[in-house]
């Protein structure tokens, strides 16, 4: 079995006109043709959606699920049937529901800290090309996916047990990071984990609470620095909140900012990203997140509140 890369992810929203201009005019993503009322897709490449906005009918902001592909329909039996002998209920999809995501079948799961998760097996290309509507030259997708997910995990042992030895992501990175950098910073332990694919990590999770929206961040790639520089400048454009100034992260080597989204949790968008050999790649376990910048709000508002 191979875990391919993550192929999309789905946003339960009450402030869908919010997310259009942020992916849009902020992003630079291109808006699609959803199959279904009540929702908008959103590509940044050749696949028909990689961002699904679907209406809350007031339920609250959540990353409904980050959907993984899986190599083989067989393949993704076998994981549906590892998942439920450990104790975790799975969710298949209708027929309808595939076709909206434009894959052949899915199943749908939570990970011990409820994080939503879809996994998929077939996927789609859509015959019109990708074009940014405000210029963005593009995003670094194809084998190595739309990016990663970042979530919270409470019970940290729990949730690594969970996408090692269960889903099989397998560990790039082990930290501890020690954000505060006092002596009585006990550190928090993350995972950083890559799919079969090159990019450093598709998915990752810290020993944290639970965070707005079901989700700490998402991250996008851009093809250029200089693009990441623009959306850097549009953000404060539209007034859109900084979670974290740009800077260069020490495991995948990335340089990006982080920004708010609609929903509350955080997008980081970057450039120039470590591309490992999934098959030789040896564990590492970096000591701090960034080797420069990634000034973070919360970090200025402890300083200024005296902490």
């Amino acid at each position: 079995m191979a875990i391919e890369c993550l192929g999309y992810v789905i946003v339960q929203t009450d402030k869908r006109e919010e997310w259009e201009t942020y992916l849009c005019k902020v992003v630079g993503a291109m808006k699609g043709d959803a199959p279904d009322a009540g929702a908008d897709h959103y590509r940044i490449d050749q696949r028909p959606f990689r961002f699904r906005i679907v209406d809350a009918g007031g339920d609250g902001e959540l990353l409904i699920a980050a959907a993984y592909r899986i190599d083989s329909r067989d393949s993704l039996d076998a994981l549906a049937g590892r998942l439920e002998a450990a104790g975790h209920a799975v969710r298949w999809g209708g027929a309808e529901e595939a076709k909206i995501r434009g894959v052949d079948a899915f199943f749908s799961v939570a990970d011990p800290a409820g994080n939503g998760l879809e996994f998929y097996a077939g996927d789609s290309v859509s015959d019109e090309p990708f074009v940014s509507p405000i210029g963005v030259a593009g995003f670094v997708t194809g084998e190595l996916g739309m990016g990663h997910a970042v979530f919270a995990a409470p019970e940290f042992d729990k949730s690594y047990k969970f996408f090692n030895e269960i889903v099989g992501f397998h560990p790039t990175d082990l930290p501890r990071f020690h954000f505060l950098g006092t002596p009585d910073d006990p550190g928090i332990p993350f995972a950083f984990m890559h799919a079969d694919n090159g990019r450093h990590h598709s998915i990752a999770f810290g020993q944290l609470p639970p965070m707005p929206g079901g989700c700490v961040h998402l991250m996008l790639e851009m093809t250029t620095l200089e693009d990441v520089k623009a959306c850097y400048a549009r953000m404060s454009e539209f007034g859109v909140a900084e979670s974290a100034s740009i800077g260069k992260h020490t495991n995948d080597k990335v340089t990006s900012f982080y920004m708010k989204t609609p929903s509350g949790f955080d997008m980081e968008v970057g450039h120039d990203g470590l591309v490992i050999d999934p098959a030789n790649w040896e564990t590492t376990s970096h000591d701090t997140p960034s080797e420069w910048g990634h000034e973070w709000a919360w970090m200025k508002m402890m300083v200024g509140a005296g902490a």
